[in-house]
């Protein structure tokens, strides 16, 4: 009796990789500095502006992706964090704390000023919404600037000390160690990074990550069924603020310095939300696609397309119409014009996001 042929087994890794992204991404990453030896030089700060971006835009999908508001001043908190752990920091300053305490305490202080902000906007959507965001960041970039006794005006404050300054570890001076090699604020940018991303996995599968959807998709329905629109609404304006503070703290620590108010304007709001409809919202790896694309091609591809450029002798003159940064605005517009005209729900949609497009379309 001739033997029943068997059925071919579907392979196991592409679902395993599918449902382990993260942790995979997480090994590559951590194992690169070993692998890439250009991680120790401008690279490895280059990567580690990349990873911060992510944790900033993670806060923000937890209010525009997750809760359904829009959010125009993301960047606010962002410098506010940064600003409130120089302050908490600097040598110039009496307070003089290490970064993990001046860490907590900006992070809860963003949390605190985004509930502030929250509280009276509860009954505002849409456009609305995103106009006061919009109002609050600018007024918090004036107020950055104007009150020079405190944030250094127009120069900002600093040096912002290393994390680690005047900590001894196994022999090595880890203040020193920050100082010198990228690497330190790459592994930290990124353990940071990692611990986000797993917080905000929970919580969307969480009661409160459920409520937050609910409020998002009908928020009339959600009431009726018990959800409390109000703390849903500013537990999502408190996290995401505190994410973006923690974000701006690892910023200042990353430059020494909090750069000027200018840092902390429209534009950077813009480019973040502009990564996490790129990505896909309310998807964590879609945010983070997204990011590594818009982000990474302004921090790591431009610059070395510039140096290419100089080196092939493309453009003695120093003409901005043959520098690939003079055109990297047309770039950005014109791939978001693509992903809204071919793939509306974003390059890694969640899937109920998916799910609804997948409805409307013919």
């Amino acid at each position: 009796m001739a033997a029943t042929p068997r059925a071919p087994v579907r392979p196991a890794l592409r679902p395993w990789l599918r449902a382990h992204w993260d942790v995979v991404a997480l090994v590559a990453l951590a194992a690169a500095p070993a692998l890439v030896p250009a991680l120790g030089g401008a690279l490895g700060g280059q990567m580690t502006t990349l990873f911060i971006s992510c944790i900033l835009a993670l806060g923000l999908n937890v209010m525009v992706g997750y809760t359904g508001l829009v959010h125009l001043g993301i960047a606010a908190f962002f410098g506010i964090g940064a600003y409130a752990a120089a302050i908490l920091t600097v040598p110039m300053n009496p307070f003089q704390l290490g970064f993990a305490p001046a860490a907590v305490l900006a992070t809860a202080l963003c949390a605190g000023v985004g509930l502030a902000l929250g509280a009276p906007t509860l009954r505002l959507r849409g456009d609305y919404l995103a106009i006061v965001t919009l109002g609050f960041g600018e007024v918090v970039k004036v107020m950055l600037r104007n009150l020079e006794q405190i944030t250094g005006g127009m120069k900002g404050l600093n040096p912002v000390p290393p994390p680690g300054a005047g900590v001894t570890l196994g022999g090595i001076d880890l203040g020193r160690a920050f100082a010198t090699d990228p690497r330190w604020f790459y592994y930290l940018s990124l353990a940071v990074l990692a611990a986000v991303v797993v917080a905000l996995r929970r919580l969307e599968r969480s009661r409160l990550g459920r409520a937050w959807v609910a409020v998002r998709e009908d928020e009339l329905a959600a009431t009726a069924m018990g959800v409390s629109a109000t703390r849903v609404k500013l537990s999502a304006f408190a996290l995401s603020s505190a994410v973006a503070g923690l974000a701006g703290c690892l910023y200042a620590a990353s430059l020494s310095t909090t750069a000027d108010p200018n840092a902390y304007d429209f534009n950077r709001s813009i480019m973040v939300l502009c990564a996490v409809i790129l990505g896909g919202l309310g998807s964590i790896p879609g945010t983070l696609l997204g990011v590594a694309i818009l982000v990474g091609f302004d921090t790591v591809l431009a610059p070395w397309a510039d140096a290419w450029i100089q080196e092939m002798r493309i453009n003695p003159s120093g003409s901005s119409l043959l520098s690939f940064s003079g055109w990297r605005l047309a770039v950005f517009g014109t791939a978001l014009v693509l992903v809204m005209r071919y793939r509306p729900e974003g390059l890694v949609p969640a899937r109920r996001e998916a799910a609804q497009v997948s409805e409307v379309r013919p």
